[in-house]
């Protein structure tokens, strides 16, 4: 049914899938008189349950690279505010002198 979603990814919902594919095998009106919902439901469960864990954890590893990117920018403006005043200064008196 849905091969798609045979991945890694979704490497802990495999036995729900696979009966749902199973279920759906038994034919159209075994499923249409909804004998496959309630697996249907888990499986849905269990995709978002491993969707919510990959958004979690991609989530996480956003937060750590954007601190290391602001202390990077952090200490560059310090290198600029340290170095670009002493440069002003002396272009200063220079220019004061001529």
């Amino acid at each position: 049914m849905h091969s798609h979603l045979h991945t890694a990814y979704n490497i802990n919902c495999e036995e729900i899938m696979t009966a749902l594919d199973e279920c759906h095998a038994r034919g159209f009106i075994y499923k249409a008189l909804g004998n496959c919902n309630d697996i249907k439901r888990e499986v849905n469960r269990c995709l978002a349950g491993e969707r919510y864990e990959r958004a979690k954890h991609n989530r996480d590893q956003a937060k750590e690279k954007r601190k290391r990117i602001e202390k990077i920018w952090a200490d560059e403006r310090a290198l600029e505010m340290g170095g670009g005043s002493a440069g002003a200064t002396n272009t200063g008196a220079g220019n004061g002198e001529k």
